[in-house]
């Protein structure tokens, strides 16, 4: 193993060098992790649980525009974002 030396540094400049230098680290690495939350896909059948209605009112809610349903292939998603956007509160009864 090597020696490092350190020529014209003081303990207390090295130890201020280094805190400097997790701060930073820390600052990118909380900017990066809570900038915008990812947003989470749900299946037909987990809407379906969630909302507790059936299948065919899923289909349904997507043929009137209700939902709006992401597709890869013949599997079908939404967002969580877009089912709680959906949601309207009711008037007093």
């Amino acid at each position: 193993m090597s020696n490092i030396q350190f020529i014209q540094t003081t303990p207390e400049q090295l130890k201020e060098q280094i805190a400097e230098s997790i701060k930073e680290q820390l600052k990118e690495f909380v900017r990066e992790n809570s900038e915008k939350p990812k947003e989470e896909y749900l299946t037909r059948n987990e809407v379906a649980k969630l909302l507790k209605v059936d299948l065919s009112t899923i289909h349904n809610w997507c043929r009137k525009g209700k939902l709006k349903p992401y597709g890869i292939g013949a599997r079908v998603y939404f967002l969580k974002s877009d089912i709680d956007n959906c949601l309207t509160p009711l008037n007093d009864l």
